[in-house]
């Protein structure tokens, strides 16, 4: 039997984003989130029951500034203790999971999604996606950039502005662009 494009798009597989399934489900997302950044900042229930619909999963606590924004929502998973700030973008074509007490600083984007890189192919419109882990303890600073397939270790903080391209071990400070080791903890 064939693969949908679905299929094909969280087994890290050539997909057509265009496909009719992937639409409607990014068309989803984005009412949910809408409602989501729209709902008081006080009405910690109606935000909660969002994300619950919103999200693939969490555990216990979490709290997400608004603006937010992911492509489809099903395939972010959360433990327990998630802090996302201000405007976090979290492309999330592929898995996303958050280990417990992750701190997201503004403006940070988790990209799962990328393209071919020769043109003549990438211009036909498929593209691929590749799983972002995030360990437990993690704090990626302000304006992080964190690119498909990458996992980052326990306890490791990303400094400000850094660009990940590569996976990032436990216990470590890691800055730059890209994003390399400067200190173990």
């Amino acid at each position: 039997m064939q693969k949908t494009e679905l299929e094909k798009m969280v087994a890290g597989e050539l997909y057509d984003a265009g496909d009719a399934e992937l639409v409607a489900g990014r068309s989803k997302a984005r009412k949910l989130f809408t409602q989501y950044n729209t709902a008081n900042y006080d009405d910690k229930q109606t935000k909660r029951a969002i994300l619950k619909d919103l999200l693939g999963g969490f555990k216990n606590a979490i709290d997400i500034q608004s603006p937010f924004y992911c492509d489809y929502g099903f395939n972010i998973f959360a433990g327990d203790n998630l802090f996302l700030n201000f405007n976090c973008i979290i492309l999330d074509c592929a898995r996303v999971t958050f280990g417990d007490n992750v701190f997201l600083a503004p403006n940070v984007q988790l990209y799962t999604a990328y393209h071919p890189v020769i043109a003549s192919e990438r211009i036909k419109g498929p593209e691929y996606a590749a799983p972002i882990t995030i360990g437990n303890n993690v704090w990626l600073g302000g304006g992080v950039i964190v690119c498909p397939g990458v996992t980052i270790g326990d306890n490791t903080t990303i400094g400000a502005g850094s660009v990940v391209t590569k996976n990032i071990p436990a216990n470590v400070v890691a800055v730059g662009n890209p994003c390399k080791v400067i200190k173990e903890l």
